[in-house]
Parts: C-alpha cells; sequence; structure tokens
C-alpha cells in the first residue's frame, strides 16, 4: 500500500495517511513533537485537536507518540490513535522494522558516491548536541547510517539516507564528521540558516508492518515548498 495523498485543514496540518489505528502526518519545520519547556503548542497536539473537531469527539483524545523529529526538520511523523496500537508500534520500532528513509541537503558532497558511516556518538545535553567519534569513548553509542548522492545541483547535493541505529542528531552529526554540514545547520557548522530557521533534512519515507491489519504501509512525504528543494524532485 503506497500513499501520497495529502490532506490539509485549518491548522495547516498536512495528514499523510490515517485510518483507527494510525495517523501519518508531514512535520513543518519549527514544529515540535511532544510538549517542552518552551511551552510551544506540540504537535501531538495539534493533532489531537485535528481528531477531536473531525470526529466530534466529545472529552479527551488519545493519541501515542511513536518517535520523533528534530524540531528544525520535516518530515513523516507516525502517532497511535489507540492503546491497542501504540505497545505494537514501539515494538516495531525497537526492533528496527520499520525503514525510515531520509532526505538531505549538503552543500560539500561526501567524497564517496554511496558509502556507510560508523561512528560513536557523544550526547552533550548541556548545549544539547552530539559528537561523532572515530572509535569507542566513554558515554558514546554505536551510530551506524547508509548514505547515497541522488543528484547534484549546481551548489548542493542531495543525500538518500537509511539509519540502523537512532541516535541523538546522528544524521545531522554523522554528515558534519566527513565535512557535509546539512544545509542550514548552524549547530553542526554549516555556515548560514535557511531563511525559515529549518535545517534541510526531511523524512521523506517510512514503510512498515500496520499493528493491527498487517498490511504493508509505504508512506512518501512531500518536500516543503523551497526553491531548492523543488529541484530535488525527480
Amino acid at each position: 500500500m503506497s500513499l501520497e495523498k495529502v490532506v490539509s485543514n485549518k491548522n495547516n496540518l498536512q495528514v499523510l495517511y490515517e485510518d483507527n489505528h494510525i495517523i501519518v502526518v508531514n512535520k513543518r519545520a519549527g514544529d515540535i513533537v511532544q510538549g517542552d519547556k518552551t511551552g510551544d503548542k506540540p504537535l501531538s497536539d495539534i493533532v489531537k485537536d485535528y481528531i477531536k473537531i473531525k470526529y466530534n469527539k466529545p472529552g479527551n483524545v488519545y493519541l501515542g507518540v511513536v518517535h520523533r523529529l528534530d524540531r528544525p526538520t520535516t518530515g513523516i511523523i507516525l502517532f497511535s490513535k489507540t492503546s491497542k496500537a501504540l505497545p505494537r508500534l514501539n515494538k516495531l520500532f525497537a526492533e528496527k522494522n520499520a525503514r525510515k528513509t531520509y532526505w538531505a541537503i549538503v552543500k560539500k558532497a561526501p567524497e564517496k558516491p554511496k558509502s556507510t558511516l560508523i561512528n560513536w556518538l557523544k550526547k552533550n545535553p548541556k548545549n544539547n548536541k552530539s559528537t561523532a567519534y572515530s572509535k569507542l569513548i566513554e558515554g558514546s553509542k554505536k551510530a551506524i547510517l547508509h548514505y547515497s548522492i541522488l543528484k547534484t545541483l549546481d551548489n548542493y547535493s542531495l543525500l538518500e539516507i537509511e539509519l540502523e541505529t537512532g541516535r541523538h542528531h546522528q544524521i545531522r552529526c554523522q554528515l558534519a564528521k566527513i565535512g557535509s554540514p546539512i544545509k542550514g545547520d548552524l549547530k553542526y557548522g554549516f555556515n548560514r540558516s535557511n531563511a525559515d530557521a529549518s535545517i534541510s533534512l526531511h523524512a521523506r519515507r517510512l514503510q512498515f508492518t500496520h499493528p493491527v491489519s498487517k498490511d504493508h504501509i509505504d508512506i512518501i512525504a512531500p518536500l516543503p515548498k523551497d526553491p531548492i528543494w523543488s529541484a530535488c524532485e525527480y
């Protein structure tokens, strides 16, 4: 089941897929998935509002957060609409049975058109940043990703990335380690920010087995409305 249909509503929420048990949305840059110390309204609450209004639900709306994306990142976020589906989805992600594909725009292309990056990442909670090391150090965790160059633009390159591990800021940190920081990512060494404070990292595709129906779900998130992202379409 391959899905690209987008449903928009007055909250500018892009719903990519929805059924009785799950809902998948296309996260905008700047949205936080869950509430944090900023006090900004999280995406989870926006989705609850959408469900409450659409189905005229009285009282509180149940919504389970399955995974997250960094605030400046865009793309696919999956939520559970039922308590039956949530533990099954959590198990599916924990056992790495969900296939996540990311697209990233970088200025300096990696030396190899296709490769696997293996590092050990250590998070510094004081500045909310991870550092990539070439060998194991105390407090670090192994990080593995696979990338390939999909398209070369005039000034940038489009990379496709698949993760084997899910570490803090993994894609951002590992690409910076090889000298290819993501466009707009000041925290990891890019020289200037994007106009909307985003970084050019997009959770493009998610493939998994539905937790209840057992159907194969394959979702593709439309790219952000931006001239450089538009140039990446093919």
